[in-house]
């Protein structure tokens, strides 16, 4: 799935919000329209064969790239699999794996997944898959997923290499539907504060969320830090479903309007279960569209604080046409507002790399883009034009550079180390009893085997991250997710700021 993560979160910032898919004739190509001449023309007329879909492909995505940033070309290819990842399943034999010394490594097999019931376990190595050898071959993440995902109820033969065994093990896995789960985790902070970490707006991202968040009630949560850092958006009514949670019956979360289109507003309803629990959201520049509906809803109606940095400034809907071959175009047809008024979609810049490079550049939040005021319910000052601004900015520290941690996560050591090293610690039972001290110098000899000319120079603030990193990184493999945010937490200054708020 990490293969995929890049290309969906790009499809999904500049595609945004969607409002529905329809078909119609109007929606079809105008007959005999100069377009279809010219393609036509070159088809039967041009002196080297072309590929006609790879060119359609191109000019419908040189038009699109004229209107606006978000108005966007989706190949069939691509859209199978934004699709698979906004509806929250695909068919696969259901493990995580990392590819390491060039082999397939479970890291952990999905829970209720064909692998998990058949008994297969971390630490296995794939070896070959129906015959083909796939050990030491340089086969690469997206390899991996073509072999091992397929159509529901279909079988995979595969050989398993495990530690302790002298023979290889023989599986048929009946593929199955493997959830992609669009909440991080849900924990409990301290006794009355929880933690939810929304990462898109799926179609099962609501459910999901309130089935965390009834769990965090029943362990006593009072307080909710609601995370939408980097969480590029999704369907526009799975956030207002989120809004309504919190909201009390009658407030404004959001509304649309368009040339083509009416105005629509959406209210809250009397069904919210979490009026009475204290928020505050975070956000960043990675946190788009959806993400800025519910921090926009919640701060214009003064229901909690948001936290972090000034968002992506995503305020543009699209709505989705389906062609004929597959493919779809998802066309910009009306902005979204939040309660106060702000349209935060921010300026689309001289051309597509400045306008979604404009939140890396940004001299500060504390620049209110326009200098467009709106007041919230309670008389508040808040700002549009350019994303949402949050109530409370985490400044950036200009000293601070993860650029060698960020190298090092890139090439795979960081995940490597820590299966490897998790394997001996399955005996421990908290992550308090680590050493990470010890961890973080037996990791500068894990790096100097890996590349004897790289020189790890880390500052006071750059170590502490990372030695916290690699001990979250160590618990989720022992243990799960959750720890691995719960260890993450103790060195995030956003979510320390949260707690200090309320």
């Amino acid at each position: 799935m990490k293969k995929w993560q890049p290309l969906i979160y790009a499809l999904l910032i500049s595609a945004g919000i969607l409002i529905e898919s329809f078909n119609s004739p109007k929606n079809t190509t105008t007959k005999g329209s100069k377009i279809n001449g010219i393609l036509e023309m070159i088809e039967s007329h041009y002196v080297d064969t072309i590929n006609t879909i790879n060119f359609e492909d191109k000019a419908i995505n040189a038009i699109l790239s004229e209107l606006d940033p978000h108005s966007s070309y989706i190949s069939i290819n691509d859209f199978k699999s934004v699709e698979e990842d906004m509806q929250g399943s695909f068919s696969g034999i259901g493990v995580q794996f990392n590819i390491i010394d060039d082999s397939i490594v479970v890291v952990s097999p999905i829970s209720g997944g064909p692998s998990e019931k058949l008994g297969i376990q971390s630490g296995d190595r794939i070896v070959t898959v129906e015959k083909e050898d796939v050990a030491s071959t340089g086969i690469k993440n997206d390899g991996v997923v073509q072999l091992l995902r397929g159509e529901k109820g279909t079988t995979v033969n595969i050989k398993i290499k495990r530690k302790g065994q002298t023979q290889l093990m023989d599986f048929a896995i009946v593929r199955d539907d493997i959830p992609l789960y669009s909440v991080d985790a849900g924990i409990m902070l301290t006794n009355d504060i929880g933690y939810i970490k929304v990462n898109r707006f799926a179609a099962k991202t609501y459910e999901e969320m309130m089935e965390k968040a009834h769990i965090l009630t029943s362990k006593g949560m009072q307080k909710l830090i609601l995370d939408l850092r980097n969480n590029p958006g999704g369907y526009l009514h799975i956030a207002s479903q989120m809004c309504d949670e919190f909201l009390k019956d009658g407030e404004l979360i959001v509304f649309t309007e368009g040339r083509n289109r009416s105005k629509e507003e959406t209210y809250a309803t009397d069904f919210g279960s979490l009026e009475n629990i204290k928020i505050i959201a975070l956000i960043n520049e990675g946190s788009a569209s959806a993400s800025e509906i519910v921090s926009g809803a919640l701060q214009d109606n003064d229901r909690g604080l948001v936290i972090g940095r000034r968002s992506f400034g995503k305020g543009l809907v699209q709505e989705q046409i389906n062609l004929n071959d597959g493919s779809v175009v998802r066309l910009t047809t009306q902005r979204y507002y939040t309660p106060s008024g702000r349209c935060i979609q921010k300026d689309y810049g001289e051309n597509a790399k400045d306008y979604y490079l404009e939140q890396y550049t940004r001299d500060g939040d504390t620049e209110y883009p326009n200098n467009l005021k709106y007041t919230t319910k309670n008389g508040r000052t808040v700002y549009g034009g350019g994303g949402i601004t949050p109530d409370i900015t985490i400044e950036r520290d200009s000293a601070v550079n993860y650029l060698q941690i960020n190298k090092m996560i890139s090439k795979g050591w960081v995940n490597e180390f820590c299966f490897e090293k998790s394997e001996g610690l399955k005996n421990i039972t908290h992550y308090n009893k680590i050493n990470t001290t010890a961890i973080y110098q037996e990791y500068l000899s894990y790096i100097k085997q890996k590349d004897t000319d790289f020189k790890l120079e880390l500052g006071t603030l750059e170590k502490s991250y990372f030695k916290n990193l690699l001990l979250a990184t160590i618990s989720r493999n022992l243990w799960d997710n959750d720890t691995y945010y719960e260890v993450l937490s103790l060195e995030d200054e956003y979510i320390q700021k949260a707690i200090s708020e309320f």
